[in-house]
């Protein structure tokens, strides 16, 4: 069985509170709970919980906001897994661009919103410093500044959230299939969603250097490259 988990929920509607709270102390759970954005924020703060599960239409601060004010404020990487009855791709990217982890759509199935909230206090990086070091490759995740053996990286930010995500994962190969879920969820677009942003990725993390540090791991999928 795993590890309980202490998971703050800052949802302001009161009976998805009441049933996330039955569900959460059915599981073994310690859930803190606030009903907007102000007061979760000050909660997540003061006290970082292993997730905060954070719905995106909140009054005060909207879950958009709140989370941007975590990621510049908290001195720990707190992983968040967005809440919203909306589900346009325009939605879900505003949340990931505010440093949202994941994103689940109402209505959702309790077991599902357990799973996430199991799979990101499982990554690595929970409760580590906001700096990811891998070789030469420093990424401040509080900053978004990226540098390679002390140069500045320009990244826009889909080759930015492809280049964390494979950070994240390092040493392992993430596939192809992996990036796209992470991207982009269940709406991923038509064409090959990821032949341009590797390329842009490509272009500011490796051309520069004489060695490429993204490896293309043939029919597995890309990973980093620590010794280039």
């Amino acid at each position: 069985m795993s590890e309980p988990l202490r998971i703050l929920v800052v949802e302001d509607n009161p009976a998805l509170r009441d049933s996330l709270a039955s569900l959460l102390a059915f599981h073994g759970h310690r859930a803190d709970f606030a009903a907007d954005g102000r007061s979760g924020l000050a909660l997540a703060l003061a006290d970082p919980p292993d997730v905060l599960v954070l719905d995106l239409g909140l009054p005060g601060l909207d879950g958009v906001r709140v989370c941007e004010a975590l990621r510049a404020r908290a001195d720990r990487h707190v992983p968040v897994l967005m809440l919203t009855a909306r589900h346009a791709i325009e939605d879900k990217l505003r949340g990931f661009q505010a440093g949202a982890d994941d994103y689940l759509v109402k209505p959702f199935a309790g077991e599902e919103l357990l799973a996430r909230c199991l799979a990101l206090s499982q990554r690595h990086r929970l409760g580590q410093a906001h700096r990811l070091v891998i070789g030469s490759l420093v990424i401040d995740r509080r900053s978004g500044e990226v540098t390679r053996a002390g140069r500045r990286l320009a990244l826009t930010a889909m080759p930015y959230r492809i280049l964390l995500a494979l950070a994240e994962a390092w040493p392992r190969t993430l596939t192809r299939s992996e990036l796209v879920e992470r991207l982009w969820g269940d709406e991923t677009p038509p064409s090959d969603p990821l032949r341009s942003h590797l390329y842009l990725l490509r272009r500011a993390l490796d051309r520069p250097f004489e060695r490429p540090m993204l490896v293309t791991v043939q029919g597995v999928g890309f990973r980093l490259d620590a010794a280039a």
